[in-house]
Order: C-alpha cells, then sequence, then structure tokens
C-alpha cells in the first residue's frame, strides 16, 4: 500500500485540512499503455489504472487555494525507497523498448508508470493529465508485450527507482 489508504484518501478529498477548499492537485504514479512500432509510440496512450492503484501512486497533494501540501512523500510511490521519488522524476526508463521482438514483431504494448495530474473539484474529477512522454524522464516502462507472440518483458527491479526486490504488492 502507499502513503495513504482508500479512507484516508477519501477523506483528504472532502477538502484542504488548511482551508476546507475542495480544489486540491493531485500528484500520482499511474499506470499507462502505449502502443509502439519500431520502438516509436503510435499513440499517446491510456489510463490503464483504477480507484486503488491511482491512491496507491498519490505522493503529493497541494490545495490550489492556499497552496497548503497536505501530502508531500519523497520515498518511491511503487516500492518506498528512501527518497525514490526524486530518482523516479529525474531518470529515464531502465526497461528499454526494443524496435523488435525476438520473433521479429515490430508491434508492441508498453505498460509504464508514470507521474500524473488531477486537480480536484466539486463533482467528478477530470482524468489524469500525464506530465511526461514516453521516452522522456520520469516515464518508466514497467512491461513489455509483443503484439505477434504474447513474449513479455518486465523489471527485475524497481521501474520507478531502480532499488532492489522484493517489490511490495499493488492493489
Amino acid at each position: 500500500m502507499g502513503r495513504l489508504d482508500e479512507a484516508t484518501f477519501t477523506a483528504l478529498m472532502r477538502g484542504c485540512p488548511a482551508c476546507g477548499d475542495v480544489r486540491l492537485e493531485v500528484h500520482s504514479y499511474i499506470d499507462r499503455i502505449v502502443s509502439v512500432m519500431l520502438a516509436e509510440p503510435d499513440d499517446d496512450g491510456r489510463w490503464a489504472h483504477d480507484g486503488e492503484k491511482f491512491v496507491d501512486g498519490v505522493y503529493r497533494v497541494r490545495c490550489t487555494a492556499c497552496g497548503a501540501v497536505a501530502i508531500d512523500a519523497p520515498e518511491c510511490p511503487r516500492c518506498h525507497a528512501p527518497d525514490g521519488l526524486a530518482r523516479a522524476l529525474a531518470s529515464t526508463s531502465r526497461l528499454k523498448v526494443p524496435k523488435r521482438c525476438a520473433c521479429k514483431g515490430s508491434e508492441l504494448l508498453v505498460g509504464a508508470l508514470v507521474p500524473a495530474t488531477v486537480t480536484t473539484r466539486a463533482g467528478k474529477p477530470p482524468p489524469p493529465t500525464t506530465t511526461v512522454a514516453f521516452g522522456e524522464p520520469g516515464f518508466h516502462v514497467t512491461r513489455i508485450e509483443c503484439t505477434d507472440c504474447g513474449e513479455l518483458t518486465e523489471p527485475s527491479t524497481c521501474p520507478l527507482c531502480d532499488a532492489p526486490g522484493p517489490l511490495r504488492p499493488r492493489p
């Protein structure tokens, strides 16, 4: 589990602890799937997370009205390694996307953890907005799957901060 559990996150979303305003900027590392051909993205990708995984990846919550910071977690959102967040945001993915699979297939599905932001307000929140693109620092490949043969590649260390395993289970 990340720094927040579902109940604590729900309570926090009722409003800023300092001023009560419901407009909160929430930063989270969440799952994204990108189609690639010859190691280049075919699209901008799509979100592949649920509510639990969004909450699990939260590392910062800031009120947009008064600027108060309710959560500022420096540890890795994936494995909790000390100061892992800074390493994750500054580094590029250690798992590199090949141009082709061993079967010579050129179309791959890339799963990644990416930083994203949502600004809450009264009513249903908007979808997250990613703050990085494929290949940029902060975009971390977690799995590569060939669409032809189904071969799957996953990292053996934390995909965000490169801390050694074992990784904690995700919701």
